[in-house]
């Protein structure tokens, strides 16, 4: 079988995923996986056909977003869907998101949510001091996260396309007041949702070997060679989608200075003007 929305091989999906290092599955149980060959199959889509993705087709991927774990059932998020094309182009041009935003037909904005429990606490004559605290900052931000991947699964497994938009993070206020945040809230990311543009080229893009992030027992630190061996495998699918590109000087230029964050080094005042001071 080949590697098509409704093809199945795992262990050629693991070769794309991993190049002449993947591991082989011997396993019927996984080899017969439909859900791991989904997951195996992902790509980033970025370009997307006219199609139209239905209500009900957004209804089904929050339901799916809503069955994910969350930390102690307090379920500190939200999403926000957008459609309007005005309210998208502002996203770009206010938010300083990606302009990918302008053209995907749906956008869905998890966010943050401490708003939702405050209210609660108040209705109950409550304080929320603990939403104050960088804990809780950190469990609402990973509820949004473990809810968004949960939804994109569901999106794939529905012939969907999905990107997830970091840039939403580079205003964060601007991002709020588009979509009319209360306080206690930020947007987390986006994630753009549409069917794929059938002339997208878009592959399986490697990934670092397990070895370079899979450790038994305790950590084991990076290996230049694991680095290396990926770098090559990098360059070879890029060379297959017309680009170039080194993901270590990528990785270099994130981390070397403040310039590798793009104006989100003020998150921490952003978050707090949001009523996040994350203490």
């Amino acid at each position: 079988m080949t590697d098509t929305p409704t093809g199945r091989d795992v262990n050629s999906l693991l070769r794309r995923r991993y190049g002449a290092g993947a591991p082989t599955l011997t396993d019927p149980a996984l080899l017969s996986s439909d859900t791991l060959a989904l997951l195996l199959r992902h790509r980033t889509v970025r370009s997307f056909s006219p199609g139209e993705v239905t209500d009900e087709h957004v209804t089904a991927i929050i339901a799916a977003a809503q069955s994910a774990a969350s930390s102690s059932n307090n379920q500190s998020w939200s999403v926000v869907e957008v459609r309007d094309e005005a309210r998208r182009r502002r996203l770009v041009e206010q938010a300083h998101g990606s302009a990918l935003i302008a053209g995907a037909p749906v956008v869905l904005l998890f966010v943050a949510d401490w708003a939702r429990a405050a209210e609660v606490a108040s209705w109950q004559g409550a304080p929320a001091e603990a939403a104050d605290y960088l804990e809780s900052t950190l469990v609402a931000f990973a509820d949004a996260a473990i809810a968004a991947q949960n939804a994109v699964v569901a999106a794939e497994s529905l012939g969907l396309g999905t990107c997830y938009l970091g840039s939403l993070r580079n205003r964060p206020e601007a991002s709020a007041a588009e979509i009319g945040l209360p306080q206690r809230s930020a947007v987390a990311f986006g994630v753009a949702l549409g069917w794929p543009d059938p002339d997208d080229t878009a592959g399986i893009k490697p990934r670092l070997p397990q070895g370079a992030v899979r450790s038994r027992e305790g950590y084991r630190e990076t290996q230049r060679a694991d680095v290396a061996a990926y770098e090559q495998e990098l360059d070879a699918y890029n060379a297959s989608q017309g680009r170039s590109g080194s993901w270590i000087s990528a990785v270099v230029a994130r981390v070397r200075d403040v310039a590798g964050l793009h104006g989100r080094e003020n998150a921490r005042a952003a978050l707090e003007r949001r009523g996040l001071p994350s203490h």
